[in-house]
């Protein structure tokens, strides 16, 4: 005969109530049966977990050991039932979202703030990772969604274009070239420039359509990050092209935004794996995703075309 779940329902009921009356009371049954019971567990596990002592039990040392792992056992089966009750009031939940850098300081705070507003108790875990491996981890259903910059569809997701807009330049406080509203390829003849890596796609780009029109621009700083460009770029150092979305974020903190007379499309892509389960959370969360999408697109426009 093995242990079984009432076994452990009868030793738990003894050491809550610290009696065997009132552990018959707990469960419904009679004292003889819980006795009988609880004789037979600690013959099958071949330990003493009561001493008798004037008609009442004393549970051993062995037997508060017991008890603490089947608090344990307890504690987590309450959780359980409690997050089944949560997720189906649609209380409580998770969502995992993989996305590129720059994506986890723009665009996803605002929409976490505000879905985080209206479903305080989903947790959300926000993973920023660098192409290829990005699109690797979504296609091995690893997240509910991710945030790309890549217009192919990685294998077992499907893609859905988010909002595409145009690199902008940024510049500092005092820099001659505010006094344009559309910078041409012209105006950065011989201007100081903080760019990105050599091996960033968008980088390789800018430097294309200076190199297409035989302008000469001062390298000044290299750096990695769209974010590391705009904070040099306040600082007085240059100027430089960048994505929009981290060029927002640094708007009105000593930066500038002017519009290019060329096109460099940034664009934001949802990547959703489809042998991955989604909650209706997915669907709410990528709703708001698309509602700042609109916001940061108007924003935008009112700052480089105040027309």
């Amino acid at each position: 005969m093995a242990v079984t779940i009432r076994h452990i329902e009868v030793f738990r009921a003894v050491m809550t109530t610290g009696s065997v009356t009132d552990a018959a009371a707990m469960l419904s049954t009679s004292q003889p049966t819980i006795s009988r019971e609880l004789a037979r567990f600690e013959h099958l596990i071949q330990m003493k977990l009561f001493e008798r002592m004037h008609g009442r039990l004393r549970p051993t040392a062995h037997a508060l050991q017991l008890f603490e792992e089947v608090q344990r056992a307890y504690f987590g089966l309450d959780r359980i039932i409690s997050t089944a009750t949560s997720l189906r009031q649609f209380e409580q939940g998770q969502l995992s979202i993989a996305c590129l850098p720059v994506f986890s300081q723009s665009l996803l705070p605002q929409t976490c703030r505000h879905f985080s507003e209206e479903f305080p108790n989903v947790g959300i875990s926000i993973v920023p990772q660098e192409s290829p491996l990005l699109e690797e981890w979504l296609s091995a259903q690893r997240y509910d969604f991710g945030l790309t910059e890549v217009g192919y569809v990685p294998r077992g997701t499907e893609l859905t274009p988010l909002i595409t807009l145009d690199e902008v330049c940024v510049l500092p406080d005092g820099h001659p070239l505010l006094e344009k509203t559309l910078l041409l390829p012209g105006d950065f003849e011989g201007q100081s420039f903080v760019s990105l890596s050599a091996m960033d796609s968008y980088r390789q780009q800018i430097d294309q359509v200076f190199r297409s029109a035989g302008i000469m621009r001062r390298m000044v700083i290299e750096t990695h990050s769209a974010a590391s460009v705009c904070s040099i770029v306040r600082e007085g150092v240059g100027l430089a092209v960048v994505n929009p979305l981290t060029a927002l974020d640094y708007t009105g903190h000593g930066l500038h935004l002017r519009r290019l007379s060329f096109s460099i499309p940034f664009s934001v892509n949802v990547v959703r794996p489809i042998h991955r389960p989604q909650s209706q959370l997915v669907a709410v969360f990528a709703a708001e995703l698309a509602r700042q999408a609109g916001l940061i697109e108007t924003r935008l426009a009112a700052l480089i075309d105040p027309r």
